[in-house]
């Protein structure tokens, strides 16, 4: 099949931009550009994390330091650095309310989290869990390997 026919299906104009990106542009990229226009939008910190959870879903870890370098690029060198240390600095703050399901958010934020927070909220979260669910995370957590 042509281009030319391919645009067609598309429903766009035979050459234009449209029909061209349409053909070669993967689908998860489609949709990392979408998600960066919802959050350059809103413009809000909730936006900010839903997109990075996106990213990490949709995007190779290659893709998302290449859109990160990018980014740091753009920027005077002092301002960049000012931006990677907040970054840092921040670490995870509190998980935010779930985007996919809370396991999903659960795990970006701990990806997020120094050492510290890790242990803090484990243990503050162990500690509110009832007893039998404690007993079925212990079983859970012995039957496995120390990383």
């Amino acid at each position: 099949m042509s281009i030319e026919q391919k645009a067609k299906d598309f429903r766009a104009e035979p050459g234009s931009t449209q029909a061209l990106m349409g053909l070669i542009v993967k689908p998860g990229h489609m949709q990392a550009t979408r998600t960066l226009g919802h959050a350059l939008t809103l413009g809000d910190a909730d936006a900010w994390a839903s997109a990075s959870a996106v990213f990490k879903l949709l995007l190779t870890t290659d893709e998302r330091g290449a859109l990160t370098a990018s980014a740091l690029r753009s920027m005077g060198r002092e301002q960049a650095i000012l931006v990677a240390e907040a970054v840092f600095r921040s670490d995870a703050c509190k998980p935010v309310a779930p985007l996919f399901g809370f396991m999903d958010e659960a795990a970006h934020w701990a990806d997020m989290a120094c050492t510290a927070e890790l242990k803090a909220y484990a243990l503050a979260c162990f500690n509110r869990m009832p007893p039998a669910d404690q007993a079925a995370f212990m079983s859970h957590v012995q039957g496995r390997t120390a990383a």
